[in-house]
């Protein structure tokens, strides 16, 4: 099972790109697979052991949330919340062939529930308006990308009342910076991976 977004993985040549495929594990479209072409030679979905461990955690939240997968690459994660569940999600992607397979593939299968915007995510932050409810933050390791997207998230008033954070990174990769009413529910690491989960304090102001 590849992973999300790392280094070239090993023979990979230069400007090859790979193909490859993810599994929605759980909800209402358990067993459809997503398939993707990995243009960038960068792309690192979450397995489905760290999904497994991420929808255990947050057991029978997911119904009527709205969820953000800030960093989409594969659409694994914005993906299974829907089949589980979720309200609607906002996918956002920086890569437009990345774009294109999301939009194509997720559009049809979660039909009105489902947004995908090819955009850099932090500047795309800033122009949003509503708040999100659980929001995924999984960007490519080693570009320090993970503190400036929990700071944007908060500076732009993106975040509902006891929104959930999920945020994956090398395991001796960048240690996020969140603010002091993010509180670290669950954590755990696998391999090279590292995952928390946050939960902001309803009367954070």
């Amino acid at each position: 099972m590849p992973r999300k977004r790392s280094s070239k993985r090993p023979g990979a040549s230069a400007g090859a790109a790979q193909k490859g495929q993810v599994r929605i594990i759980g909800g209402e479209r358990r067993g459809h697979r997503l398939h993707f072409v990995d243009h960038g030679g960068d792309l690192r979905p979450s397995s489905d052991r760290m999904r497994e461990t991420l929808f255990n955690w947050l057991q029978f939240e997911v119904p009527g949330l709205r969820v953000l997968d800030l960093f989409a690459g594969s659409g694994a994660l914005g993906a299974e919340a829907l089949s589980r569940g979720a309200r609607d999600a906002v996918l956002v992607e920086k890569q437009r062939e990345r774009c294109a397979d999301l939009s194509r593939q997720l559009t049809p299968l979660f039909e009105g529930r489902i947004t995908v915007h090819c955009a850099d995510a932090l500047s795309w932050l800033p122009a949003q308006q509503e708040p999100f409810d659980l929001i995924f933050i999984d960007p490519p390791y080693d570009l320090g990308l993970v503190t400036p997207a929990c700071e944007a998230l908060e500076a732009h008033g993106l975040l509902a009342s006891g929104a959930i954070i999920y945020v994956e990174s090398r395991r001796q990769g960048e240690v996020p910076a969140v603010p002091a009413h993010w509180v670290l529910s669950k954590e755990k690491s696998s391999g090279d991976i590292h995952a928390r989960l946050y939960r902001r304090e309803p009367d954070a102001v």
